[in-house]
């Protein structure tokens, strides 16, 4: 059996598509957060990979539950999640969801629907921002605004890489009865460039993914943590950039990824957003009649 770190993909927090823990976030919580997307960039490289089979990958995400839960303590990423959990008295249920999601990845291929497609964001996606929330010590009422963003993030990078997914790892997440309402096999996905048919079809999956974050919009709000605010406005901000993009573009033939100058100005102003709201918010505050 190969062991995890010889299966890593090389890429690291600096190379998603969203910020992660960036230093928006207090230096107190960067360590955690980071520690959890090690663990969870482990997994899904095990999951990822062209070259390991469907039984050897299971297993190998197995070990990394067992040494999450104390069983062994051979795998770095694992070790130094487990300890940061039992400082912090976090308990490891998000990390064991999104194993749930890598075992899929292991193992199914295809999703038959909008409704299936956002259950397995239940397990991918989700976990990980009612994580950083909690990390933060923010109420879970703010799960009900987080999820649909998380949920559209992973949606977001599952139609930016729909042709590379299926090519190198024959995985479709567009859903099947999408493309059969557009009269378009799966196949389609591995051509260079999209057919009419198949435009459509990822236009109405990006206005999907648009419905997503109308409701998290509220999410940067509703969190108490000024500097995580700013964080969850500029992914926020970024997402909704990359979602126009996919209703415009064609994701196998042209770019649909954000240049680093539009994510500096795009992140500047989401920051600045935040900033004005609270400071406006502060002010009303203080001008609210005390007690006599």
């Amino acid at each position: 059996m190969a062991e995890s770190a010889a299966l890593r993909s090389g890429k690291g927090h600096r190379d998603e598509n969203f910020p992660v823990a960036s230093h928006l976030i207090s230096p107190r919580h960067r360590p955690a957060i980071l520690a959890f997307y090690e663990f969870v960039r482990t997994a899904d490289d095990i999951a990822d990979h062209a070259n390991v089979g469907e039984a050897e990958k299971i297993a190998l995400l197995d070990r990394l539950e067992q040494g999450l839960l104390g069983a062994n303590t051979e795998i770095r990423e694992t070790a130094r999640l487990r300890a940061i959990l039992f400082e912090r008295g976090l308990s490891p249920h998000h990390a064991q969801d999104l194993l749930k999601a890598f075992r899929l990845d292991a193992s199914k291929r295809r999703y038959s629907d909008w409704e299936d497609l956002i259950d397995y964001c239940r397990y991918s996606a989700m976990p990980v921002g009612r994580f950083v929330l909690e990390v933060h010590g923010e109420s879970r009422e703010t799960w009900a605004a987080s999820d649909p963003l998380c949920a559209a993030l992973q949606i977001i990078n599952h139609l930016q890489d729909c042709g590379k997914d299926y090519r190198d790892l024959d995985r479709v997440y567009i859903p099947l009865d999408a493309l059969a309402a557009h009269g378009i096999p799966v196949e389609t996905l591995g051509e260079s460039t999209s057919s009419p048919q198949l435009r459509a079809c990822l236009r109405g999956l990006a206005s999907r993914t648009q419905a997503l974050l109308e409701e998290s919009r509220r999410l940067s709000q509703s969190v108490r943590d000024t500097r995580l605010a700013m964080e969850i406005s500029v992914i926020q901000d970024l997402a909704e950039r990359i979602v126009r993009i996919l209703l415009v573009r064609d994701p196998l033939s042209e770019r649909v990824h954000l240049g680093k100058y539009q994510v500096a100005a795009t992140a500047l102003l989401a920051v600045a957003k935040v900033a004005a709201f609270r400071s406006f918010v502060s002010k009303l505050i203080s001008q609210e009649p005390r007690p006599t």
